[in-house]
């Protein structure tokens, strides 16, 4: 059981930080790919095209054998300000350790992101109402800095970190991200992000081109249209279609077998149905659980697309 366990919470890990990652760089390609800076276009077009049409297990398998195997040992690492290396071993950070009092901390975060939100639907029906525009970003932004780090230093800075130290061939301490899990995040998030980028091209082009030049005559800049006009009404049009990509991530990421990453497949369907020779409850057990997580992940976006939908009278 602690095996299946542990490969699910991997599974999860890489599922999650892969449609995180995924978004961001769709989102961004898509805005890329209709720029009026021609440079900028085609280069978004170049990569889509690329990444796009290249099997995601052989982009696994490059990241893994080509790119980060060809990174310097231990003794050579890369090192940004003494505290963070990249090698052929993986990804190293400073560790955070939490000690007593380090829970106050996080109340206060989680404090500071419920009144975020409070304030974001506050300034949405302010605007609303009286037409003012509120400075939710700047506000929101030092809430969510501000009263947590006041809380750390009032209580005695009770987290602190473990830094890696290189000792003979290897480095001791701090926290090491696996060039497995590397290599299946980059292509991961690589791959899907081309197809999240055509769905947010799809939908921002769907906006009629009314809406925009409306804005622009109103004298707003281009950034406030996008993101105060054109994307709200993209994303209707952009969901449905990211959804299935999420599904796909997620589903795609048992791949991670090829590199032995230790995910749920790898792991369960793998060196624990050798062991056992269970193959009928395990890979039923393993089937069970991508459906679990799909369905989990088309429920809330769902539940999103819902809440975007255009309310009829």
């Amino acid at each position: 059981m602690d095996v299946f366990i542990v490969g699910l919470l991997n599974t999860i890990l890489v599922s999650v930080l892969g449609i995180i990652f995924a978004s961001i760089i769709g989102l961004l390609l898509g805005v890329a790919r209709l720029s009026s800076n021609f440079l900028v276009s085609k280069l978004a077009l170049v990569y889509i095209e690329t990444f796009r049409n290249i099997p995601i297990l052989l982009q696994i398998l490059f990241w893994y054998n080509v790119v980060l195997a060809a990174l310097p040992g231990p003794r050579q690492s890369f090192a940004y300000l003494d505290s963070v290396f990249l090698n052929n071993r993986g990804l190293l950070l400073p560790e955070p350790i939490f000690q007593s009092g380090s829970s106050a901390v996080v109340i206060a975060f989680v404090l500071a992101v419920a009144a975020v939100i409070y304030l974001t639907r506050w300034s949405r029906k302010r605007h609303d109402d009286t037409g003012e525009e509120f400075p939710i970003f700047k506000v929101s932004l030092a809430i969510l800095i501000l009263a947590p780090t006041l809380v750390y230093f009032i209580v005695g800075q009770p987290i602190t970190a473990i830094y890696p130290e290189l000792k003979g061939f290897n480095f001791r301490g701090g926290l090491t991200i696996i060039p497995e899990l590397l290599a299946l995040l980059f292509a991961l998030s690589i791959y899907t992000a081309t197809y999240i980028a055509e769905a947010v091209r799809a939908g921002i082009e769907a906006v009629p081109k009314g809406q925009k030049e409306a804005a622009k005559s109103l004298g707003l800049k281009d950034y406030v249209i996008l993101t105060k006009v054109v994307l709200p009404q993209a994303l209707r049009v952009i969901i449905p279609p990211v959804i299935n990509q999420f599904l796909n991530l997620t589903k795609n990421s048992s791949l991670a077998t090829a590199i032995g990453y230790p995910e749920l497949v790898t792991l369960f369907s793998g060196t624990t149905l050798n062991q056992v020779g269970q193959a009928i409850e395990i890979i039923l057990m393993t089937m069970a659980v991508y459906l679990t997580i799909s369905i989990l992940i088309s429920l809330l976006l769902n539940w999103v697309n819902a809440k975007m939908a255009i309310k009829g009278r």
